[in-house]
């Protein structure tokens, strides 16, 4: 269970998550010892489960975002877990989701340039027989990237 001093401190390393303790402590109200004894906790719940950060995608050579809908050709759990397996192992592609609706996965990939994307869909769909068909909606411009949660 979290408590309120929790929520303070997720707040505040979701926004910024290098924050010295002493920082932390300053936004809290506690000593900086019990802060990193609360991050500590935290981090063994797995109540925060990874310390990342936002790369520009522009910055790193991969300036183009597309969301794809994936339709898989059966839903049978063998081919469900090994599309899931597919995506993890796959670089290109920062976030997915098994959904329910018109469609079974949404992706989210990068790319160098349409010929990368396109040689992309060659490997990881054209050449998957598990594959039904995909859509692809090409990001224009990237609004807001963060896995902040509200904690009010």
């Amino acid at each position: 269970m979290i408590d309120d001093i929790d929520k303070k401190i997720l707040q505040a390393v979701q926004r910024n998550n290098l924050l010295t303790s002493a920082e932390l402590s300053e936004r809290v109200g506690l000593s900086p010892t019990s802060v990193q004894r609360r991050l500590h906790r935290l981090r063994d719940q797995k109540i925060i489960e990874k310390d990342i950060a936002v790369v520009s995608t522009a910055a790193v050579g991969r300036p183009l975002t597309m969301l794809v809908s994936v339709e898989l050709a059966r839903e049978r759990s063998d081919i469900i877990d090994r599309f899931k397996k597919s995506i993890r192992d796959c670089a290109a592609v920062q976030s997915a989701y098994y959904v329910t609706g018109e469609t079974d996965f949404v992706l989210i990939v990068t790319a160098k340039d349409m010929e990368d994307y396109e040689n992309f869909t060659r490997d990881f769909f054209y050449n998957n027989m598990d594959i039904k068909g995909f859509k692809t909606t090409v990001v224009m411009d990237r609004i807001k990237a963060s896995f902040e949660l509200p904690l009010t």
